[in-house]
């Protein structure tokens, strides 16, 4: 008797299981960005832009005007991605996917062929920590910005004009993660 009761109480859990909707999956926590980490990331970042010397000492004063080679795609943090004190407080979302495909095009771009003979290994390394932590998507492989090949005499000047807009990115990013690290 005891098998026969065994195998309907199997049945009846075989049963249940099909006839039963199936259980919803918990949904993950959003991963918490760690604010301190990328405050004194971005801090370490400012400082490696701070001490970069200028190779072309001919290019060092140079202030470039409006016309951008890249298609004016350079991501800038804008008043419209909500990252103001008050807005950081209550939903920082818009900012940080802003911050995160800023930190994606700068770190792309100095993987590029403009970088090829001016490779810089540790703010390379500090940007790729840096999107470790504010990433909350997989990472995408590092690719170069699209476009014609650069000419060779071209690279400096490229160098120089992404090497000053990712100072001004930083310098940005840094007040974000200053306040909310707060």
């Amino acid at each position: 008797m005891a098998p026969l009761r065994r195998l309907c109480l199997y049945l009846c859990l075989c049963l249940s299981a099909l006839l039963l909707p199936p259980t919803a999956a918990a949904p993950t926590p959003a991963p918490s960005t760690d604010w301190a980490a990328c405050k004194r990331l971005s801090r370490e970042l400012s400082r490696l832009l701070g001490t970069l010397k200028e190779p072309h000492r001919v290019l060092d004063g140079v202030r470039l005007g409006r016309e951008d080679p890249e298609g004016d795609c350079a991501p800038r943090i804008r008043c419209s991605d909500a990252c103001d004190p008050s807005t950081l407080d209550t939903n920082n979302t818009r900012c940080l996917r802003r911050i995160l495909q800023g930190l994606q095009h700068y770190r792309d771009l100095l993987g590029s062929e403009i970088f090829t003979a001016r490779r810089l290994p540790q703010l390379e390394a500090t940007l790729d920590r840096l999107l470790g932590l504010v990433q909350q998507a997989p990472s995408h492989p590092c690719r170069p910005p699209l476009g014609p090949p650069t000419d060779t005499w071209a690279r400096p000047l490229l160098q120089h004009q992404a090497l000053e807009r990712l100072q001004s990115f930083t310098a940005v990013m840094s007040r974000v993660f200053t306040h909310s690290a707060s």
